[in-house]
């Protein structure tokens, strides 16, 4: 069966949609900026569960997700607009006023706006579309398609504490009840934290080539980054950084490689070392090869890296 990302190409190359496969749209503003536009959507079920969580952690999560990739990008957010669609059952509970007061909380925090939406009835399922605009200087967006061989690979903050806190869910433990360095893995599955500060940062100093925020998991954001700029990669796995709350489960290494919702970011940098005194943790994981389209990680042995990480279908 094809995956989501066989039907994206093929649609982007059978109707020539060149605005598609980066983590926004680019779209020229005016002279001097660009506008750069996303649109997520979270499905219950899919992509959330109402037994796991809370109406106000979905509503963070449902912008935290846009802010993400809009981060990924380099560019400031700047409006937002929110669709939702709610069965009967939850639309006679107070479920929409707390996850509105969730959503809006990260939305001051990030002076971002809600200038529209829609609100309508589903027959069983809620469903959320979230869109959210930024701005960024001409031509500053960070592409996923500007890697180059020799490049630096680096990531933000540490891997897998969402993918375990995924896991800790789906066996039944949930946030109130468990201790603090589960509730902290659950945290990271529940309310994300989107690297905006981070993103703009390395914008402002031209220091990424390229860059993708990992929704996906590292391997399956890696190898899109790669595909897009025509290059290949190799990953040293050693100091790949963990969350170090995963030791509460079990050993971290599969986690950071295969879990995704970490939304934290991946980028590339003719630079060895990246200061992060006024960012979160950055860490050199590898290097951008030659290799077109192949993803090698360094442990005991060279070996290649399989494409895994989530996808819907």
């Amino acid at each position: 069966m094809r995956s989501e990302f066989e039907f994206i190409r093929n649609i982007k190359d059978k109707y020539g949609l060149r605005h598609v496969g980066d983590d926004c749209a680019v779209l020229p503003k005016d002279s001097k900026t660009d506008c750069v536009v996303t649109a997520d959507m979270l499905v219950e079920d899919i992509d959330f569960r109402i037994e796991w969580t809370t109406p106000q952690l979905l509503g963070v999560k449902a912008l935290a997700v846009s802010l993400s990739d809009i981060a990924a990008m380099g560019a400031t957010p700047k409006w937002a607009m929110l669709t939702i669609g709610v069965p009967e059952r939850i639309w006679n509970t107070d479920f929409l006023d707390k996850f509105y007061e969730g959503w809006t909380t990260l939305a001051k925090h990030h002076d971002v706006p809600l200038i529209g939406g829609d609100v309508s009835r589903t027959p069983d399922k809620i469903v959320i579309d979230s869109i959210v605009a930024g701005e960024v200087p001409k031509g500053k967006a960070i592409l996923r398609s500007g890697a180059k061989p020799g490049d630096s690979i680096f990531v933000t903050g540490s891997l897998g504490g969402a993918a375990g806190g995924l896991i800790l869910l789906e066996s039944g433990f949930r946030y109130s009840k468990v201790g603090k360095r589960r509730k902290a893995l659950i945290a990271r599955q529940l309310r994300p934290t989107a690297r905006v500060e981070a993103g703009k940062h390395l914008m402002s100093r031209s220091l990424a080539t390229a860059m993708i925020d990992i929704s996906d998991g590292l391997r399956a954001d890696l190898y899109h980054l790669c595909d897009a700029s025509a290059v290949g990669a190799r990953l040293e796995s050693t100091v790949i950084p963990y969350d170090e709350n995963l030791s509460a489960l079990m050993p971290a290494s599969e986690w950071a490689g295969l879990g995704g919702e970490d939304f934290e970011l991946l980028f590339t940098s003719p630079r060895k070392k990246i200061s992060s005194a006024k960012l979160p943790l950055i860490t050199r994981i590898g290097e951008i090869t030659t290799n077109v389209g192949v993803v090698e990680v360094v442990a005991e042995n060279l070996r290649r890296a399989p494409r895994t990480g989530y996808r819907h279908f």
